[in-house]
């Protein structure tokens, strides 16, 4: 029975899916052939070859169950579904422009120079100008169709209908939490409707003010007894070698089958995903979320970025470069060692700021870890490069040798990452990545003598939600809220 009601709410997506894709390709025709003919069609031959309903439909249709989106997911986000709508739409176009490209002339039914529209003043071919258009509209058309049919199924589904019920293998905490989760969540249209206990056999009967009908012992009659549409399978880690046990029963029942693994919260500092080598099952705990072409693209931001930056500032770090001469005896570019991704140890340019040890005005104290305000080593040039990160304009260089990103966590010295790691849970998530010249907690005013943990907090962050539109971002900021800031010093 739910496999048919799935079935039948597939057709009905697809139908839907198909008749928003034709509407793109007809309104894309109408408006070619009344902005470049000048009149409407009266032939039925020409409703049926030129819009090329027949050829995109498929193409839109298939590369719509190429990206999953026929698949039974109610836990997908409205955005998540979008992002994969518009892959898609833009799949099948890219597809439709090399097929009508290798077709030939008459392949939008006009030959090539035969009509042409006038587009900011040039001419353009009419078949090209009528792919361009449903271009345009087709994605739209697609996006703002699964935005409202997803929307209202959101209502439906808040108001129970539309429900998918399941049980969940498991009464202890991770069950618990499972069975709340879902509850937050009702616009899935997922429902608890039982337990079933992670022991063996059980006096209990209610869980979360739900029954709890057996236990693992009787599991196979339980789902007999009262089938669902899934289950969810949340038993504690101490007893995962029960799992392949629970697995084969579940294996005599057409129900999808999620596992919930045991894994605290804190831990879980980024979405895992499941991989698999030569067949091996592999759960990705933690990885670089920058690797593969986001990387690759990252770096290119950045060797662009730190060559327009050096390019834009050079008459700046001029300035600076004499008035650091002029502060007094000295290198006027400091190095200091630091750690960066990976724990590669690398050293960092800066312009100096402090006294040198030669200079008769070095004060004779001495001032362990991070400058505090008002520091007595820091020179009257370098307290205004402080106040303003000029001083650390120089590190546009270590970009450039790839010791270092435009954005990023702030690199540390070894001495105090040794401390740190031991102090502080999760500091060495920062060295998952490559630091940078700014971050999001220098952004947001967590520089010099502040709070460490507001800045590891930031700094995961950060690297949990790494995206280039998030780098974006953080670039923009900087000139307005890290350059300049009271916490500089």
């Amino acid at each position: 029975m739910v496999k048919q009601r799935h079935q039948l709410f597939v057709s009905l997506l697809v139908g839907a899916d198909g008749a928003v894709a034709a509407a793109a390709c007809y309104a894309a025709w109408v408006m070619r052939r009344v902005n470049v003919e000048g009149y409407r069609p009266n032939s039925w031959e020409t409703w049926f070859k030129e819009p090329l309903v027949f050829f995109v439909v498929p193409v839109v249709l298939y590369a719509m169950w190429a990206m999953g989106l026929y698949r039974p997911r109610r836990d997908r986000t409205i955005l998540s579904e979008q992002l994969h709508v518009a892959r898609a739409t833009v799949l099948s176009l890219a597809g439709i422009v090399v097929v009508l490209w290798l077709a030939g002339n008459d392949a939008v039914g006009t030959k090539v120079g035969a009509a042409d529209a006038i587009v900011f003043g040039r001419a353009v071919d009419a078949g090209r100008y009528q792919i361009g258009l449903l271009a345009m509209m087709l994605p739209a058309a697609m996006a703002v169709h699964r935005l409202i049919f997803r929307l209202v199924l959101r209502r439906l589904r808040s108001r129970g209908r539309n429900l998918r019920h399941v049980a969940v293998i498991g009464t202890g905490r991770l069950g618990q939490i499972c069975a709340q989760t879902i509850g937050r969540n009702s616009w899935t249209g997922i429902k608890v409707s039982y337990f079933v206990s992670h022991h063996e056999t059980t006096r209990r009967t209610k869980c979360l003010d739900r029954p709890v009908f057996s236990g693992l012992g009787d599991l196979a009659e339980t789902l007999e007894r009262s089938p669902v549409d899934a289950v969810y399978i949340c038993v504690p880690s101490r007893m995962a070698a029960d799992v392949p046990k629970v697995l084969k029963t579940l294996a005599k029942f057409p129900f999808d089958v999620r596992i919930v693994p045991d894994v605290p919260l804190r831990y879980t500092h980024q979405a895992m995903q499941l991989g698999e080598l030569d067949g091996m099952p592999v759960l990705s705990y933690r990885e670089n979320p920058m690797a593969g072409p986001a990387g690759v693209v990252k770096r290119g931001v950045d060797v662009l970025g730190a060559l327009a930056g050096l390019v834009i500032f050079s008459p700046v770090m001029m300035v600076c470069w004499v008035a650091v001469r002029l502060s007094g005896p000295g290198p006027v570019i400091f190095k200091q060692r630091r750690v960066s991704i990976g724990g590669q140890q690398f050293k960092i340019y800066k312009f100096r700021t402090m006294y040198s040890v030669d200079d008769e005005r070095h004060p004779a104290v001495t001032i362990p870890g991070w400058t505090e305000r008002d520091d007595p080593r820091v020179t009257p040039v370098g307290r205004f490069m402080r106040a303003t990160s000029l001083d650390e304009l120089p590190q546009l260089l270590n970009v450039l040798k790839g010791q270092m990103s435009l954005v990023g966590p702030r690199p540390e010295r070894p001495e105090l990452i040794e401390r740190f790691r031991e102090d502080w849970r999760g500091y060495m998530l920062r060295s998952h990545v490559k630091a940078g010249i700014t971050g999001w907690a220098q952004v947001n005013g967590l520089r010099g003598d502040t709070s460490l943990r507001k800045r590891l907090q930031y700094d995961l962050h950060y690297i949990k939600h790494w995206s280039l539109l998030f780098d974006l971002r953080i670039l923009l900021m900087t000139p307005v809220r890290g350059f300049v800031h009271r916490n500089a010093h």
